[in-house]
């Protein structure tokens, strides 16, 4: 079996992950695979006909240029794809574009699998971190992301897309937390072996509350640690109550986005739906 093509062989936290996903991952070189992941991304997204989320054309270059494209597979249909890329060479970087998996699969860590397949395969080729983008107001992200994976976020970057006319994004704007997945830190290393980063918060202030109607509460920004709340399920509320997400959308730029840029850091991110703040002046 070649180790560069089958890095999961090779990884034991990665080829855990596959099993209990029940999946396999490999990367993906040809014209066919290109076209299914550009099949899968429009099935999960359904962006407007004339803005493909990527094109066989883009993945072919990125491929040729030794960037990373990896796929999930249950049996022989592809139902979770990853396309990342380098930095810039002196950061020993990449950076995950996008990744999706297949509704019909939640529940089987199908993306917990094929993100621990691209920590192995930029291991072996000397990247040290990978970032990406996700959309703070999904709580199950924010946990993937923050708690499962163990990475820190590092910047709010607000209405960071433009528009996206997709079923997903839905022309909102696309505000986005850039996060950094450090692969060697311990608490990803720990992650990786199935133990989430998680966090406490006794005597926190609560920044950012509900209401007992589900909409945004300011609270009080002095303080350490703090909360910052967001909806229990921001999709359905796109659809059931706009103006609330709206709503939310606004309150979080502004608690979350402004606590980060004074200074403060996110440590965490619990199963009830808060942000975890700690602030070292305080």
């Amino acid at each position: 079996m070649d180790g560069v093509t089958n890095l999961i062989a090779a990884d034991p936290h990665a080829d855990r992950a596959a099993r209990a996903a029940g999946v396999s991952v490999r990367e993906l070189v040809t014209i066919e695979d290109f076209v299914a992941v550009s099949r899968l991304f429009h099935g999960i997204w359904r962006p407007a006909a004339d803005s493909p989320l990527v094109t066989t054309e883009l993945l072919r270059a990125l491929t040729k240029a030794g960037n990373y494209l990896a796929g999930a597979y249950d049996g022989d249909t592809l139902v979770g794809a990853c396309v990342g890329f380098f930095g810039a060479p002196a950061d020993g970087t990449m950076h995950s574009h996008i990744a999706g998996v297949d509704p019909s699969m939640a529940g089987r860590n199908v993306g917990f699998a094929l993100k621990l397949h691209q920590r192995a395969w930029a291991l072996r080729r000397g990247v040290g971190v990978i970032a990406w983008t996700f959309d703070p107001l999904v709580a199950r992200n924010a946990y993937f992301n923050l708690a499962k994976l163990g990475a820190t976020a590092a910047e709010y970057l607000p209405d960071f897309y433009g528009g996206m006319e997709d079923e997903v994004n839905g022309g909102d704007e696309t505000d986005r937390l850039l996060v950094r997945w450090d692969l060697g830190a311990p608490e990803v290393v720990a992650a990786c072996a199935g133990r989430p980063h998680l966090v406490t918060h006794h005597q926190a202030v609560v920044a950012l509350g509900r209401t007992a109607a589900g909409a945004p509460e300011p609270g009080v920004l002095d303080g350490s640690p703090l909360l910052v709340g967001v909806p229990p399920d921001a999709a359905t509320l796109r659809g059931a109550d706009p103006s609330v997400r709206k709503e939310w959308r606004i309150a979080v730029r502004d608690v979350l986005g402004g606590l980060l840029a004074d200074g403060a850091r996110v440590s965490g991110f619990d199963r009830a739906g808060w942000y975890v703040l700690t602030r070292e002046d305080r």
